[in-house]
């Protein structure tokens, strides 16, 4: 231990500044070192001196966040330690230590900080593995040390009885003997082997065909460094030129401290190595099933709170008749669906009707919205991935035809599909089979297919944005959803359900929709269709006075219905023109955006309340040029 000069010792006294751990203390309401002793000089690569004119932050450059934490952990808590921290050397290195804390008594504000090096650890931790491991060779050592005795006095019995594989060679590396086990596993007689080079016969060529050299062998490094040498994971190779997997101990055998040679002891690990391999291949089999049922798990709980509300689909207008009458014919079929509808018209929920009227509602329908799926994820998302196959695949993925295998899979939007990913796509649907991006497998799925689209694919195809093989692939049944100008007679049906069900929410017994509030509602022409009368339902559930329902809700022209007369200057009285439409909707949008505080999506955002898909309203912001507030 280094001597103490009066200069360099401290007010902490000997136990600190002769202490082997490295050792700071700190100011933490300052930023400054107040302390160091010379282990931590040596450690940080500092004098004692600069270390006690250096701020702490100075020691972490780039870290004060996680310096912060750290310190008003140990305030608050008395003591605390971290890996978190990571202070320069003086040579310019980073240094992996441990922090550990404690408060100093008395003012200012100290903190006793212990330095411990965690690469040091590590290489304690090795070496002392090293050590056991080394101890774990002694008793096979003496075992094959009295073995070789016996030998030597005549006694062959015990090697002849064995039923490992057991064979000596000496410090050239030359056969001595062999028993009849190793004889058996390896087709040789002894006559044979004795005499000759062991390892060119048995142990020339490691199991994928490269040569095994002398001097890499552990057999010859036991006579070479006097260790026993235990060894798993290579192959010995018989006289008809095959080769099967052995395990096998190398000891040295001494005689007047002079190494003369080694026994090797070698069992045939086949049947294990093929017993491990189906254990493993089992046991993959059964983490990719439990991840498979963990996604359908959470998807089903998803899909069942965000879908709990639907009850069913409500209406009694042709329109809905027309509509049932078709799932019925369709639901008993595989055929695929293709849905198509403005937003809002619940083209999700017909979806849905037909699972639940099939053969599998049993399985899982399992939705995907094609517009929300980034263009470099599209594959991983649809077909899954296998562990490694980019950066941030840490894991096997399960991608959503395999979830929806003996179910049905729903792609809402999926007219939003870039091109250049379609004909993936519709290859998938062709032939039913996929491979997870990263993996060479082929997976067959047995999925029913439904799609959803706002938009008019024809026009799509004919402007060559949708692939027209993809769009007939689609189109085998179709199904149109009427939207509610269409079938206002549901109006009142549907907005009693909503209100139901907002009242049970807001825990309201009092909520009543009237004739009159009916009528206004039928009149209005819904461009947010189902989801705009549900969100305009439970605003004004929200805001209603003594049971009466408060609609801020514009009055539709053209319904056909009874109106009251128009809240607008006379001069007005008219159907609107394209940039009064225009004009009104860019009014309306605005007007979500300040109540939403400038948010489009989440609960509360303008596209709730709105009644529109965030997707959809951001596409009309664009388009009226509307920027973000």
């Amino acid at each position: 231990m280094f001597a103490i000069t009066q200069e360099e010792s401290s007010v902490y006294g000997p136990a600190f500044d002769e202490n082997r751990e490295a050792m700071l203390v700190f100011e933490p309401l300052v930023d400054r070192i107040d302390e160091a002793n010379s282990a931590a000089a040596r450690l940080l690569g500092y004098s004692r001196a600069a270390l006690r004119a250096m701020p702490v932050s100075a020691l972490h450059p780039d870290q004060r966040p996680a310096l912060v934490v750290f310190t008003q952990a140990v305030l608050a808590k008395g003591q605390w330690w971290t890996h978190a921290l990571t202070p320069r050397h003086g040579e310019g290195r980073t240094l992996r230590l441990e922090y550990a804390a404690c408060t100093l008594a008395g003012e200012p504000a100290r903190l006793l900080v212990t330095l411990y090096d965690l690469d040091e650890r590590e290489r304690r931790r090795v070496d002392r593995e090293a050590e056991e491991h080394m101890r774990a060779g002694l008793p096979e050592w003496q075992r094959m040390e009295r073995i070789f005795r016996d030998i030597e006095r005549g006694n062959r019995l015990i090697l002849r009885a064995a039923g490992e594989g057991i064979y000596g060679v000496n410090a050239e590396g030359v056969t001595t003997f062999v028993n009849p086990a190793a004889e058996r596993m390896l087709g040789w007689r002894s006559a044979d082997l004795v005499g000759k080079d062991m390892h060119a016969t048995v142990h020339h060529t490691h199991a994928g065909g490269t040569h095994y050299p002398h001097h890499d062998c552990p057999i010859y490094a036991a006579f070479r460094d006097g260790a026993v040498h235990q060894v798993d994971g290579e192959v010995f190779w018989r006289k008809d030129g095959s080769c099967f997997p052995v395990e096998y101990t190398s000891t040295p055998i001494r005689e007047g401290g002079q190494l003369l040679g080694a026994v090797i002891v070698f069992r045939d690990v086949s049947q294990r190595r093929e017993a491990e391999d189906r254990l493993r291949s089992a046991l993959a089999e059964v983490d990719s099933l439990r991840e498979r049922l963990e996604q359908e798990n959470a998807y089903l709980k998803e899909e069942i709170r965000s879908e709990s509300h639907h009850q069913g689909i409500i209406g009694r207008s042709p329109a809905i008749e027309a509509l049932l009458r078709q799932i019925d014919v369709v639901a008993g079929t595989d055929a695929t669906v293709l849905v198509t509808g403005e937003s809002g018209t619940g083209k999700e929920l017909i979806a849905r009707a037909i699972h639940e009227a099939s053969r599998r509602r049993d399985r899982p329908l399992i939705r995907v919205n094609c517009a929300a799926i980034p263009r470099d994820l599209f594959e991983s998302e649809f077909f899954g991935h296998a562990k490694g196959a980019f950066t941030g695949a840490l894991r096997d993925r399960v991608g959503r035809f395999e979830l929806a295998d003996g179910g049905t899979l729903f792609l809402d939007e999926v007219g939003e599909i870039p091109l250049d990913l379609q004909g993936k796509l519709l290859r998938v649907l062709q032939e039913r089979q996929f491979e997870r991006v990263g993996e060479e497998r082929t997976r067959a799925v047995d999925v029913r297919l439904i799609a959803a689209t706002n938009r008019d694919l024809k026009e799509e195809v004919r402007r060559g944005r949708f692939r027209e093989d993809l769009y007939f692939r689609l189109n085998v049944f179709p199904v149109a959803s009427a939207p509610l100008r269409e079938r206002r007679e549901d109006v009142p049906l549907i907005a009693q359900h909503f209100l139901r069900a907002a009242a049970r929410r807001l825990n309201r017994s009092d909520l009543r929709l009237t004739e009159a509030d009916a009528r206004r509602l039928a009149r209005y022409d819904w461009p947010g269709n189902v989801r705009e009368l549900e969100n305009v339902i439970e605003r004004a559930a929200i805001l209603a006075e003594r049971g009466r329902l408060r609609f801020d809700l514009p009055e539709s022209r053209g319904s056909g219905l009874p109106q009251p007369a128009p809240e607008r200057p006379a001069d007005l009285g008219r159907p609107l023109t394209e940039e009064e439409r225009r004009a009104r909707a860019r009014s309306e949008i605005e007007a979500a955006l300040h109540l939403s505080g400038g948010r489009v999506f989440g609960a509360g955002g303008a596209a709730e309340l709105l009644g529109l898909k965030p997707t959809t309203l951001r596409s009309r912001m664009k388009v009226l040029g509307i920027g973000p507030t």
